[in-house]
């Protein structure tokens, strides 16, 4: 990427203005924040504009209801979309945020051609399926917030149960970002302990349990809307190793090209996340057992991707 980089973010409510603001802090990109109630984005990006003085940030941020003004993002955040209300399951979200995303996908290729998406609108899945269906990029160009966030619960839950720090866990939670996500307790480790070695499967399986769920339980909590603290850190996560090209080894939501014996579907795997988006997807070495819970993840996702019966 040549000069300052550029990223857009679409959708002012609590996740995106979070991204807006993370990435702002960061310093290395200037930041575009679109909405289409007016004054919502313009407001809030002079608010965060006016913190850059006294965090000590100069990135240039813009508010607006205008998609002239993201032309030639780098990268391309999109969050816009309805929150799930207590309830209410992801995919209930569906046919909404399916009409919300193909128009916001058209505007975004319409003047970001070269731009890779990173896509957070729930059913996650389905919806990384509808962008890259509807910009017609090529697969590592399209992406989706899933594992990052997923595992970032599990390593939470992890932590306060071992009394041990949180940045010690690496965890493995892959498939649907919903209720058939896979959580492998086995490939979770502490520091290179595997989980399955330091506490009993009564408390692992808890603990996956409440990570399936943790979305969920914050919408009961909060009542009025979705997590968004985590969410939008765990995008500006992805969207920095994209522009910084650091490699770096994510789980993230992507489109099966016959990976793990699935295609033409998206689900939650480990990626190489650098400058042009999804540089590989990683193959882990799962069990049967584990293998099932993937497909039927993935058939779960599918069933999805039917309902909202795209045409070529």
């Amino acid at each position: 990427m040549k000069g300052r980089v550029k990223v857009t973010v679409i959708g002012a409510g609590n996740v995106g203005a979070s991204c807006a603001q993370r990435l702002a802090e960061k310093g290395y990109a200037d930041v575009v924040l679109l909405d289409i109630i007016e004054g919502l984005p313009q407001g809030k990006a002079l608010d965060i504009k006016e913190s850059g003085p006294i965090l000590g940030f100069d990135s240039k941020i813009t508010g607006t209801n205008s998609y002239e003004a993201t032309a030639n993002s780098d990268v391309v955040i999109v969050t816009s979309g309805v929150a799930r209300k207590p309830g209410m399951s992801r995919d209930d979200l569906l046919i909404t945020n399916q009409k919300i995303v193909a128009e916001v996908t058209r505007n975004v290729v319409k003047h970001s051609p070269e731009t890779i998406i990173i896509v957070a609108t729930n059913p996650v899945d389905a919806m990384v399926y509808l962008a890259l269906h509807e910009s017609k990029f090529p697969r590592n160009r399209v992406l989706g917030l899933s594992g990052v966030l997923d595992g970032g619960r599990f390593a939470t839950f992890i932590a306060e149960e071992l009394q041990a720090s949180a940045g010690d866990v690496s965890p493995c939670v892959i498939g649907e970002h919903g209720k058939s996500m896979v959580v492998i307790p086995r490939l979770t480790t502490v520091k290179g302990i595997p989980l399955t070695k330091l506490l009993p499967a009564d408390k692992i399986a808890r603990l996956a349990d409440r990570t399936v769920n943790g979305g969920a339980e914050i919408v009961a909590l909060l009542k009025t809307g979705s997590a968004f603290y985590a969410p939008s850190a765990a995008l500006v996560e992805m969207a920095e190793a994209v522009i910084l090209d650091k490699k770096r080894l994510m789980l993230c939501a992507a489109r099966m090209d016959g990976e793990y014996g699935i295609k033409d579907t998206v689900i939650g795997v480990p990626v190489k996340l650098g400058k042009d988006g999804i540089e590989q997807v990683v193959e882990l070495e799962l069990t049967s057992e584990e293998k099932t819970a993937l497909m039927n993840s993935a058939k779960a996702v599918q069933e999805l991707i039917g309902v909202m019966k795209l045409t070529s």
